[in-house]
């Protein structure tokens, strides 16, 4: 286990900070993932942040906030509207939408990748690339 929790080291000028952060970082349940990254960081040991992570209860998780935010983010998903909203988009404003878009494909496979495994994310990732080519 503690193999799997090496963190990669990222010079700070690469590191970057999204709006919304900072709130984030100061709920009382993320102190414990916190205490784990600053216990790997320090090559310290991990089982008190990883005792305090296991009694959290799943909604009050990292991983459920992620997939909880796919849920609302994407459970009335309707390509006409984003076509509708493709066609009337400035320059500018298409400019913003891929710039937050940028890094995501690769997050969410990082994600996937760190929950079930690079075997599991790639299977998920190419089933999902042959249903969007299939139905959209």
């Amino acid at each position: 286990m503690a193999e799997d929790l090496k963190i990669e080291r990222v010079p700070i000028k690469d590191l970057v900070v999204e709006e919304g952060t900072e709130e984030i970082l100061a709920s009382p349940a993320m102190q414990p993932y916190i205490r784990l990254a600053e216990a790997v960081f320090n090559e310290q040991e991990t089982t008190g942040a990883l005792a305090a992570i296991s009694k959290l209860p799943l909604e009050k998780r990292y991983i459920w906030r992620v997939v909880s935010a796919l849920k609302w983010a994407l459970c009335d998903f309707d390509s006409v509207s984003v076509k509708a909203d493709r066609a009337t988009l400035s320059e500018e404003e298409m400019s913003k939408v891929r710039a937050l878009l940028q890094l995501r494909p690769a997050q969410f496979c990082l994600f996937l990748k760190a929950l079930l495994g690079e075997e599991e994310m790639e299977q998920v990732v190419r089933g999902a690339l042959e249903m969007a080519k299939q139905h959209y």
